[in-house]
């Protein structure tokens, strides 16, 4: 009798383990006929099984569903997103499953490649299609203007191939656009890690995000040397390095840099304002004066140069004006013909200049402002009240009184 009982068990587990095994077989059934609904409720009863959970390959199968209802939705929202993760996750779980040994029967079929262009029902579903799904989606979304979405799933294609990197050079652009600038920093630094990947760009867009966003142009130096050391001839890395050195306060490095730069480079005009700047800090108005005419003579379009020049012949005319007007009564009588002369001439030589300034920007009202103020000192009544008439129709008639 209790031989019979027995055998009554053991067929009866027998039976039940072929059930689950059946169940198994359905679901992979499903997934190539294309019952996929069906097909995931085979497998989620299968793999929740202690009969059939312990299988690499029952979860591979599950993953492998996912990732083919993951292909079938051409919706490509957050909901989408959610399926792509899902296939991921289980992806995960399969290869750990396995020992996380790429060469084994269960690894390749993770790791599966597929070629371009394969039918539908020759893709292996594997690791690699949910990568190109999500590649694909981004692409359809980017090319939408949902540039949120297109992030999110070229973030999903990062996160299964860390090495790929167009996908991490595009995902960072759009997190740097997005203003989301931790997943920008996340994906450029996959790039860093890539040996023989060309990262002027990915550095360019970090150096950025460090300085203006971050506010750590320490962090931002450091990491500009870095990029120097790899490419020591990029004229971008070493304007950058220059604007650093200023921002840290560290003006005979960034003088040092400048005129290393300059002979490379002599008629770059932003090297030569940056030169004009340290020496108009330095107390060298007219070297100073010198580097901002050639900035404007190389780039007569060059909008800071010209700025910069007519600004610096103002301050030189009212440093005249203050001392000036520091004289005594007698010397004030003596001098102020001479004196008042050189600034009116300095106050002409700047009109050219902010003149193009203005060309070159004709909305803006500050440098309307500064030539109302020269053409008055220098009695241009007509060209003063044009103007005036300039200034209000933005600002308004009184505008004087603001």
């Amino acid at each position: 009798m209790k031989k019979l009982v027995l055998s009554l068990a053991m067929v009866a587990t027998v039976t039940f383990a072929f059930g689950q095994k059946k169940v198994v077989k359905e679901a992979e059934k499903g997934f190539k006929s294309g019952n996929l609904e069906a097909a995931l409720t085979a497998i989620d009863a299968a793999v929740t099984n202690p009969e059939t959970n312990g299988d690499p390959a029952t979860f591979l199968i599950k993953a492998q569903i996912q990732t083919k209802i993951f292909a079938r939705d051409s919706s490509n929202t957050m909901e989408t997103l959610a399926l792509g993760s899902q296939a991921l996750e289980t992806f995960t779980t399969t290869f750990e499953m396995a020992g996380s040994n790429a060469t084994s029967a269960v690894g390749k079929e993770v790791y599966a490649e597929e070629l371009p262009g394969i039918p539908d029902n020759l893709r292996p579903y594997s690791l690699i299609t949910l990568k190109n799904l999500s590649f694909d989606k981004a692409l359809e979304r980017y090319n939408e203007d949902d540039m949120e979405m297109s992030y999110e799933f070229f973030n999903l294609a990062g996160e299964i191939d860390k090495t790929d990197s167009t996908i991490h050079y595009n995902a960072g652009f759009l997190a740097n656009d997005l203003g989301r600038f931790e997943d920008a920093k996340k994906h450029f630094g996959y790039l860093f890690e890539l040996p023989s990947y060309n990262k002027i760009n990915a550095y360019y867009f970090m150096v950025q995000i460090l300085s203006t966003e971050e506010k750590n142009p320490e962090g931002a130096f450091e990491l500009v040397t870095k990029a120097r050391s790899e490419y020591p001839n990029d004229k971008v890395l070493a304007e950058y390095e220059i604007q650093l050195l200023l921002q840290l306060n560290k003006m005979d490095e960034a003088m040092a840099q400048i005129n290393e730069a300059l002979t490379n480079d002599p008629n770059n005009p932003g090297l030569l304002l940056r030169s004009g700047y340290l020496k108009e800090q330095g107390g060298d108005l007219e070297a100073a004066l010198v580097d901002y005419k050639k900035s404007v003579e190389v780039d007569p379009n060059f909008f800071e140069g010209n700025y910069y020049t007519g600004a610096l012949l103002l301050e030189k005319s009212r440093s005249i004006l203050a001392e000036l007007n520091s004289l005594s009564d007698a010397e004030w009588e003596k001098r102020s013909k001479e004196m008042g002369g050189q600034a009116d001439d300095l106050y002409k030589q700047s009109v050219p200049y902010f003149t193009k300034a203005l060309e070159i920007k004709p909305d803006n009202t500050d440098i309307m402002i500064i030539l109302f103020q020269v053409h008055t000192r220098l009695k241009n009544t007509a060209e003063a009240s044009a103007m005036d008439k300039k200034i209000a129709a933005i600002l308004g008639a009184n505008w004087q009184e603001n």
